[in-house]
């Protein structure tokens, strides 16, 4: 059995056009019924015969070792007739088989020389425009495409977002900042099998939730179905069964492999989205040549039968079929185009295999951080005028939550319950009858489409500070942070970004209340993304403080924060005893801030032992770091880290300069915590070491009622660790 399926299809194609052995057509429509021309049809198939070569191309390199990418588009090139109908600047996020959309697209900017980047980018060259050779990606700044890596429908949430960012962008007057045009479409593709995945069902569950509440959504979904997951197939029409009675999605399907019917669909599509704002469904139904990809052996799962009807239909000789027809072509002239299309591939090819690749780690790591924004571009707060009121954190993060709002128009407010409610702990009371619904509103109970959501609105523009409930409900979408939103600058060399802060109720002490999905220790799954920003407060005054700086760095430098709320501390009042109210701080003014890394220090400077903790674990430090004084008459330096991420190891060095004795206070679990980390540079970067303890919780969840009490740090352990150190 012939293994070697690129070259079959490849000889298959010129052998049937010269033989006229044409497939018979499986959809009625013609060129001419959607006002197809000669030339305008030219131009869809030369893009198809360019996407196809590019993928014949590929698996050469790879056979020659100087390629690393095999995903083909061969089967799906029907999808350039959507490029075609929709506009350059209907922003596309897109599926890994839709090379000929990217090549037709690239045709309304001249000055693109589509095959050469897309060889770039096989061969893994820095000269890439949009990666830089960090992946083989479909993206393109000028042609609104943020890039996409191998993903099972995880850019949807963030499509359905930007979508719903251009309607918010309608209702808000007198602001500049928006990226899209207002009556811009959203473009979202994505294979059959990716439509199984739950990330899937959420944006479109998310689209009808829009839909059927009578609101507008402009957006495509299209479905290139070539019956395949990799080597599963789907029950029989399992796409139309499922998504062609969704109630406010409307539904058209097509046949891939004729141009003109995926042309009519398109048409459809885009007066519906863009005329009638309606969610709509696109079900281009293809096949799939070439395997899933090119180490994928099909006749280990498929009869030789079926490879050779798909084959056969493949939408190429379909379209020639089409242009013998019209007599717009003989059969030796479309030849002789698709050998044309050939050498010019291979003349890129030899050009684009000698340009130059990543070369040090450096060159690799250098997107992962996006760029910073001109400094000028800050706009400058609005003069608010507090009283003296000593306030708790929940009410110092409500009003710098009021105040970021006002700085900043672009910034806008959702998550679960923070509109009307204003949040399960009352963070965002009364800002939404402050500022509107339009930019404090409510999200359906969906993190990956909460987080889509920031991801899609950045996209546009916006400002985003999502709220995640509790900190243990992030691990149901944290692939929207890790995969998509924290990835976005890595893969586009710094051209896409998606500015953001996520707020997140954390930690424990609750005092037994709600057990282990309320009570999360853990933030290990966050500390190893690269590029993310984790803050968190201990103080009510230092939480207005850092907030307001959290959402200045994802305006002014464009990254993606993470803000740890400890829950435990959003009322508390008294610090070392009943009734002193010493936890509750004044609000600080709109001129104070606190500088990115900066410590936290209190204590005893010239004291030999240093306490390093955030959070909560900070909070019950000071409780023993009182004690100690005034039962024990030891003083001790506390070191607030307040940014755990990226750690300031710099200025740690400084802070404990002569010191011998060192005691980590981690909330968080014995392993995979951030004392580890600490631990770990302190032995590698310091001489002489000092003495090192940690007072951690247990690698445990966290129980209901008071046996909490056995799992996380306490003052009298972080007491009993400095007692027992002091002696050592």
């Amino acid at each position: 059995m012939e293994l070697d399926r690129t070259r079959i299809v490849d000889e298959n194609f010129i052998k049937r056009v010269l033989a006229q052995d044409f497939p018979v057509a499986k959809s009625k429509t013609l060129p001419v019924d959607v006002q197809l021309d000669k030339e305008s049809f030219l131009e869809l198939f030369d893009s198809q015969l360019i996407t196809r070569h590019v993928d014949i191309l590929a698996r050469k390199l790879r056979e020659q070792q100087q390629g690393f990418y095999t995903i083909a588009s061969s089967g799906h090139e029907g999808n350039a007739a959507i490029a075609k109908v929709f506009k350059k600047d209907d922003i596309a996020f897109l599926h890994y088989r839709s090379g000929a959309f990217m090549v037709q697209r690239a045709k309304k900017c001249p000055d693109i020389d589509i095959i050469y980047d897309q060889i770039l980018s096989l061969v893994a060259s820095s000269d890439d425009p949009i990666s830089a050779g960090r992946h083989k990606v479909f993206g393109s700044v000028p042609l609104f495409i943020p890039p996409q890596t191998s993903t099972i429908a995880s850019h949807l949430p963030k499509a359905f977002g930007c979508a719903l960012s251009l309607i918010y962008a309608k209702s808000l007057k007198d602001h500049d900042f928006t990226m899209l045009p207002t009556d811009s479409v959203v473009l979202c593709s994505f294979g059959d099998a990716s439509l199984n995945h739950s990330t899937a069902q959420g944006a479109l569950n998310a689209s009808q939730w829009i839909a059927n509440a009578q609101l507008p959504l402009p957006i495509v979904w299209i479905c290139e179905d070539n019956g395949f997951g990799i080597s599963v197939p789907p029950p029989s029409e399992w796409i139309e069964k499922t998504c062609n009675n969704r109630k406010g999605i409307e539904y058209i399907q097509c046949d891939g492999r004729n141009l003109a019917d995926v042309y009519l669909a398109s048409q459809r599509a885009q007066h519906l989205a863009r005329i009638k704002h309606k969610p709509v469904f696109l079900h281009m139904k293809t096949v799939r040549l070439l395997g899933h990809a090119g180490s994928d052996i099909e006749s280990q799962y498929r009869k030789q039968a079926d490879i050779d009807k798909s084959e056969f239909d493949d939408p190429l000789l379909h379209s020639a079929r089409m242009i013998y027809e019209n007599k717009w072509l003989t059969c030796e002239e479309i030849i002789k185009l698709y050998e044309a299309r050939r050498t010019k591939v291979q003349e890129s090819s030899k050009r684009a295999v000698l340009a130059p690749k990543l070369r040090s780690a450096s060159e690799v790591m250098s997107s992962i951080v996006p760029p910073r924004r001109d400094k000028s571009s800050i706009i400058i707060s609005s003069s608010q005028t507090y009283d003296s009121t000593k306030r708790t954190m929940a009410q110092c993060l409500n009003l710098a939550l009021n105040d970021i709002l006002i700085q900043y128009p672009q910034a806008v407010l959702f998550g679960e319950d923070v509109g009307k409610k204003g949040g399960v702990y009352r963070i965002t009371a009364g800002l939404q009858e402050k500022f509107s619904a339009k930019r404090v509103f409510d999200t359906l109970l969906d993190e990956q489409t909460i987080l889509g959501t920031a991801i899609g609105f950045a996209h546009n523009g916006f400002l985003p500070i999502p709220e995640i409930q509790f900190l243990a409900y992030l691990h149901n979408a944290c692939d929207q942070i890790r995969g998509e939103a924290s990835t976005l600058s890595f893969f586009s060399k710094g051209q896409f970004t998606n500015p953001m802060v996520v707020r997140i109720p954390s930690f424990a002490y609750q005092k037994g209340i709600g057990g282990h999905f309320h009570n999360e220790n853990s933030i290990a799954f966050l500390r190893e993304i690269p590029g993310l920003i984790i803050i968190c407060p201990s103080t009510a005054k230092d939480a207005a403080l850092l907030l307001r700086q959290a959402v200045a760095l994802a305006y002014q430098e464009q990254r993606v924060v993470i803000f740890l709320e400890p829950i435990a501390l959003y009322m508390t009042k008294d610090l070392y005893q009943d009734g002193d109210g010493l936890a509750c701080q004044v609000y600080p003014e709109s001129s104070k801030k606190i500088d990115v890394g900066e410590f936290g220090i209190e204590g005893e400077e010239n004291s030999d032992i240093v306490i390093i903790s955030y959070g909560n674990g900070m909070h019950l430090s000071r409780q023993a770091a009182y004690l100690l004084k005034n039962k024990h008459q030891i003083a001790v330096k506390l070191i607030d880290l307040r940014m755990l991420a990226p750690l300031n190891t710099n200025g740690l060095r400084q802070e404990l300069e002569g010191k011998s004795k060192v005691i980590i206070v981690d909330e968080c679990r014995k392993t995979g915590s951030i004392s580890e980390q600490i631990i770990t540079w302190m032995v590698e970067e310091l001489s002489p070491l000092p003495q090192i303890q940690r007072v951690t919780a247990e690698d445990s969840f966290i129980p209901l009622g008071k046996a909490w009490e056995y799992i996380l740090p306490s003052k009298e352990k972080i007491i009993a660790s400095v007692l027992a150190i002091r002696r050592n």
